[in-house]
Parts: C-alpha cells; sequence; structure tokens
C-alpha cells in the first residue's frame, strides 16, 4: 500500500499496480521460483513485478519478464486485470492492481535476477500443484488455459 498525502492535507492509502508477463513456447509457461528472502519465497510465478513511474504496464511487463528470466518478449496483449482487493494470498494485504499479459518469446539475451532462485518452462498439462504456486498466479495460468480451449474475448476483469 501507498500512504500519499493530497493538496488538501488529507492522508489516504492507495494501491500498487503490479504486472505479470504470460510466455509461451512449444505449449510450455515459462515460470520463476521466488526468492526465500521475498513475500511467498520458494514458490513458483508467473514473472511480474511493480509498474514504475511513467512506464506503460505492457512496457513493466516486459521489463520484468526479463530482469526475473533472462528473456526479451514481444507483442505483449493483454490477458487480465485483477481489480479485487481480495486477491487469493495476499498475505500482506497490499491489495494490489494487477494487469497480466500474454507475451510472445523472442529471445534468451541473459540470466535471472536476484529475486529468483530458479527459472523454468513447464508443460502446460504438466505444472506444479496449485499450493507450490505464489499469489493468484494458479488462477491466471487456470483461465489461460481455458482461454486457450474457448478463445473468449479479452480482457478477462475479475
Amino acid at each position: 500500500m501507498i500512504t500519499c498525502a493530497f493538496e488538501n492535507g488529507n492522508k489516504a492509502t492507495l494501491r500498487h499496480v503490479t504486472v505479470d508477463a504470460l510466455m509461451v513456447k512449444n505449449n510450455a509457461l515459462l515460470l520463476v521460483k521466488r526468492s526465500p528472502l521475498l513475500v511467498e519465497g520458494g514458490k513458483w510465478a508467473i514473472p511480474g513485478g511493480y509498474l514504475s513511474r511513467d512506464e506503460r504496464p505492457e512496457d513493466a511487463a516486459l521489463r520484468e519478464l526479463q530482469e526475473e528470466t533472462g528473456w526479451q518478449g514481444v507483442n505483449p496483449v493483454l490477458f487480465s486485470i485483477s481489480t479485487s482487493p481480495n486477491r487469493k494470498n495476499d498475505s500482506n494485504q497490499c491489495q494490489n492492481v494487477n494487469f497480466a499479459y500474454i507475451v510472445s518469446p523472442a529471445k534468451e539475451v541473459g540470466s535471472h535476477d536476484w529475486e529468483e532462485t530458479e527459472v523454468a518452462w513447464f508443460d502446460l498439462s504438466d505444472l506444479p500443484s496449485e499450493e507450490q504456486f505464489a499469489f493468484d498466479h494458479w488462477d491466471i495460468i487456470v483461465a489461460y488455459k481455458k482461454f486457450l480451449i474457448n478463445h473468449h474475448s479479452l480482457p478477462l476483469i475479475w
């Protein structure tokens, strides 16, 4: 949560904006294992993070993807927007507003940063168990797998 002071002196607690990048190659999804130093450490997650000042969400998704995996992505397509103040596994009650993008793989250009202990491709039919996922990322992946079958309109809003 962000605490801000407005022009009239009133203070408010505002929500952060986060982004995620669903990158699939040959029916495999790229996931990261979060560092034990982070919230939900040791769990698998979709690469992502916080939106920076003066940054568009789709650009942030591509930046976070590269920082966390060493992969460059292209052609981000907005997949879902989560505005719920009650997101699953939000242990710090951050209530982040999240934009998840489907991203096409371009090329591997480096390695992951300190926030991850592992980066791995998982076949969409052989993912870690739901309990092994951070935050509501399992639900985002399940929705993505349904989208692959039904091809409904995007973005999903929850």
